[in-house]
């Protein structure tokens, strides 16, 4: 943890102090090695939050954008008598977690129930088999409301009055077909693969944004579609997010 309360205030750890956990009302003592970031720890272990996961300098770094204010905010959950703290909770009542570890779909079914106006942002660099493909047209745009999409990094189309119809006589598009002349690739919206996929977030129904570094995130998003559900990623600066929920929810 970040912060515990001393005398009332919330603090950063350093050594010498004395806290309390923000959530559970519990001791906390400070550790500050040399080799990992310095932090809050319950003197005796204790049942506060079965959500928690090791703090990195990634989850640091990104809630370290927000104001102070806004960082470990603990909510009192009453089915499971813990608590919960949101890594960042702004006052329009958005909770954004920063998560670095993969998740089970039960616990995030668990915790998008619970915080509801939620935003994960999710530590892609630490994907197996992720690759970002090349940029394609908006897969929502007008334009392509006749076809249907498929495949990872290279995108096939095939017509929507075709999708009955035996494999061998479907005819299959790519961007480069004559018939596509038309249609512009975006330059926000990409194809990408996925060979060991975290299934969890791919049946999230709140917006999931993947970190992948560099000054972009990759809002994971989905097309509805008679033959399933067709995924790709759309680009959006860093900065645009940041500033955007310091001042207004989802």
């Amino acid at each position: 943890m970040q912060y515990a309360f001393v005398d009332g205030s919330k603090v950063e750890a350093r050594k010498g102090l004395k806290g309390i956990c923000i959530g559970c009302g519990n001791e906390m003592i400070p550790k500050c090695g040399e080799s990992k970031l310095h932090h809050w720890a319950h003197r005796v272990l204790t049942k506060c939050d079965s959500w928690w996961e090791r703090e990195t300098i990634w989850h640091r770094e990104w809630k370290d954008q927000f104001p102070e204010s806004y960082r470990e905010i603990s909510f009192y959950d009453e089915i499971m008598q813990e608590y919960h703290r949101a890594d960042v909770h702004t006052p329009e009542g958005l909770t954004i977690e920063f998560q670095n570890s993969s998740l089970s779909i039960a616990e995030l079914q668990s915790r998008e129930a619970f915080y509801q106006k939620l935003i994960w942002v999710i530590n892609g660099l630490k994907f197996k088999g992720f690759s970002l493909g090349k940029s394609i047209p908006d897969p929502k745009s007008a334009i392509l409301k006749e076809y249907e999409l498929s495949g990872g990094s290279h995108v096939v189309y095939t017509r929507k009055s075709e999708r009955l119809f035996p494999p061998r006589l479907k005819d299959k598009f790519t961007l480069e077909h004559p018939a596509f002349n038309h249609i512009q690739a975006s330059n926000i919206h990409y194809s990408f693969d996925w060979k060991h996929a975290h299934k969890a977030w791919l049946q999230s129904n709140l917006p999931v944004f993947i970190d992948l570094g560099g000054h972009f995130l990759y809002w994971l998003k989905k097309r509805e579609q008679a033959s399933g559900e067709f995924f790709y990623l759309q680009m959006v600066s860093k900065l645009t997010f940041i500033n955007r929920y310091h001042k207004h929810p989802i």
